[in-house]
Parts: C-alpha cells; structure tokens; sequence
C-alpha cells in the first residue's frame, strides 16, 4: 500500500468514518473476532451483570456476549459516528438489551461503579493519557469488578505498516509499568498467538497478543 493509503488505513482503523469507515468496520470485526471472544471468555460473565465494552466497532460480537449468561445489560462506547450507528443497525433486534454511546474518547460518561464488567479491545494505542484513562475505568467498575484489557504486543504490532501513522505501542512490562499507576493493584497477564488475515492484504500473518485481566 502506498503512505497515504496507509495513513488513511490508520486514521480509520482509530475512529471509522464514512463508507470507508463502514468497509473498515467489518474487516476490524472479522480480523479482531479472535482477540474479542478471547476477552468475553476471559471477563467470566455471570448472570444480571451490566457489561461495558469500550470501542465495540461495529458490535457483530454482541449476540456472543448476551448468550454467555441471562438477564444481561450491554453498554457499548466509541468514538466514532459511523461504528455508533452501524452498530445499531446491526443489533436493531438486540435493543432491549443494548445501549451505544457516542463519546469523546477521554471521558467515561457514567457514574460511579455501575459496570460489573468492562472490556476493551485494540484500543489502548489511542489513549492520550492511560493512567487517567485507568482511573475513569476503576471509578465506573463496581468493587471486586473485572477488566479486560486486550492488545497487540509491541514487537508484533511494530511489523505492521500502518502503526507508524497516530500508534502507540505497548509490550507487557509498558502496560504493567501504567497499570501499577493507576487505582488497579490485581492483574494476570495471558499471552495469545494466532493467524489472521492481514489488514493491507498481505495474506495470512501470526499475530502475537496480551490478555490482561484487572481486578478492583
């Protein structure tokens, strides 16, 4: 891919707009899948649980999420215009159970402690500042909730053309380093490998990622 194509891969892949937004929506959900079910296994939902996801993208996982137990409440937030409403669209039958939030992408709009679970996937490159970010995370999760923190490690993510354009990357010990920052004390690191397809359409690569799971 050329450097603007590349650079228009990034921008969107960070805040999805328009029709290219939408076509990038899908190919972020069908790529990502791995990493997403990997997260709602690990959050271990139970019954009657409020579950936040922060940047669902366009939320073709949600029917996932609301088999996993009964009587559950999904709120999910981003930042972009066009996933707010795609995802909409998409789970219009799931509306009773669902919430889409369009945000600033710095301010958690909610009270305190009202999520029993909070999941992220592929967003934390985009976070101006992760240690206040993390304390809007503690302050809205109920006590002895849980957060997953799911990402692409550095070494992996570094091989990728479009992460030179707005990206900023972590490996286990950057994140562990921010994390011991922030209100969160509790933290299990689980490392995942897998094959994907590529998104500049390289054909097939191994990618290499963390599961961080966080306990209030």
């Amino acid at each position: 891919m050329e450097q603007n194509e590349l650079k228009i891969l990034a921008q969107n892949l960070a805040n999805p707009q328009g029709e290219k937004g939408i076509e990038i929506g899908e190919m972020m959900n069908a790529t990502n899948i791995g990493m997403t079910l990997e997260s709602i296994k690990t959050l271990l939902i139970e019954d009657n649980e409020n579950i936040l996801e922060i940047g669902h993208g366009n939320a073709g996982h949600l029917q996932d999420i609301l088999n996993r137990a009964k009587n559950l409440r999904y709120t999910g937030i981003d930042i972009s215009e066009t996933m707010n409403k795609e995802a909409r669209k998409i789970n219009a039958d799931l509306k009773d159970q669902s919430e889409f939030i369009l945000y600033d992408g710095k301010n958690l709009p909610f009270g305190d402690s009202v999520f029993d679970k909070i999941f992220t996937v592929n967003t934390v490159y985009f976070w101006d500042n992760p240690v206040d970010y993390l304390k809007q995370i503690y302050r809205v999760l109920k006590k002895n909730g849980t957060f997953v923190l799911t990402f692409g490690q550095k070494d992996f993510m570094d091989k990728l053309p479009f992460t030179a354009y707005h990206f900023t990357l972590y490996n286990n010990e950057d994140l562990a380093d921010i994390i011991s920052q922030s209100p969160f004390k509790r933290m299990k690191i689980s490392e995942k490998e897998e094959e994907i397809n590529s998104k500049t359409g390289d054909g097939l690569i191994k990618r290499i990622y963390t599961v961080l799971t966080i306990k209030k």
